[in-house]
């Protein structure tokens, strides 16, 4: 995050915001600058991809789904801008330690090499997917998920403006494998970064209704028919990006979606071995 602060203080916060007595590594002077710079990103990031999904991929004509709320897309939205700010602030603590060389990012790839540098994505996914199916799951119990993670489980049939409205500690400890990764293991900055953005984009993807998986990937890749299955069956399909840890931990459902187009292919083949 340092690169992107580094950039807003030299064209931005240093000429026209803070006074010169204000170091740029002064800590007070980080935490406000990322406060504004997460918040803006965020929110930015969430209205782009939720409209650009929305008006593009999502399937409208659920939105005459008994299941569907009144009003339900501002109610989304109205969740989402009450809880961006207050995520972002143990959000922006860690931030804040990673720009001060606390954690494992790094600048030159040649310091762990190309290969690492490619490895390095597939490991913050299953790394990040196997943390926030637990965490997913362990919102879900009793005494935990009328507390934070109902707020989520409104939307029973979730826009992508659903995507990011959760109750904030609910939001910040779903989002907070992508943090503990970099404290954990090297990750090149810039890629960091890119990840982050890629992060967001599947966030809003799993909400959009939107099932066109290739036939060959939908048993590993956990994507909106999953997520759909679970908000409307509740206990099933809490993975992020793999269905994996869903399939080990016996909380695999296959998408009803799915079932649809199976059964008559099943049924086909039933009827050919009878004759």
């Amino acid at each position: 995050m340092d690169v992107a602060l580094n950039a807003a203080d030299q064209y931005f916060f240093t000429p026209y915001v803070y006074p010169s007595t204000w170091a740029e590594d002064w800590w007070v002077r980080q935490c406000i600058s990322l406060f504004v710079f997460v918040n803006l990103g965020a929110f930015l990031m969430y209205f782009a991809l939720s409209t650009l999904s929305f008006y593009t991929t999502y399937d409208r004509s659920l939105m005459k789904d008994k299941k569907f709320l009144e009003n339900q897309i501002a109610k989304e939205i109205a969740v989402t801008c009450k809880s961006i700010p207050l995520m972002s602030i143990p959000t922006i603590a860690l931030f804040v330690a990673e720009i001060r060389g606390h954690s494992k990012l790094y600048t030159n790839i040649e310091d762990y090499g190309m290969g690492y540098f490619i490895a390095s994505i597939g490991l913050f996914l299953f790394f990040t997917d196997m943390c926030i199916y637990f965490i997913h799951r362990g919102l879900h119990h009793p005494l935990v998920y009328k507390h934070f993670h109902k707020t989520h489980h409104r939307w029973i049939l979730p826009t992508p403006f659903a995507s990011h409205a959760f109750h904030p500690i609910d939001g910040f400890l779903q989002s907070s494998p992508y943090h503990m990764f970099v404290f954990l293991f090297p990750l090149q900055k810039w890629l960091y970064i890119g990840l982050f953005i890629f992060v967001n984009i599947w966030t809003v993807s799993i909400h959009d209704a939107n099932y066109k998986v290739p036939k060959a990937l939908q048993a590993i890749i956990n994507g909106s028919a999953h997520h759909t299955d679970h908000h409307l069956f509740f206990n099933y399909n809490y993975g992020q990006f793999f269905t994996l840890w869903d399939r080990i931990g016996k909380s695999f459902r296959n998408p009803e979606v799915y079932e649809e187009v199976q059964q008559p292919e099943q049924k086909s083949k039933l009827s050919a071995k009878s004759e």
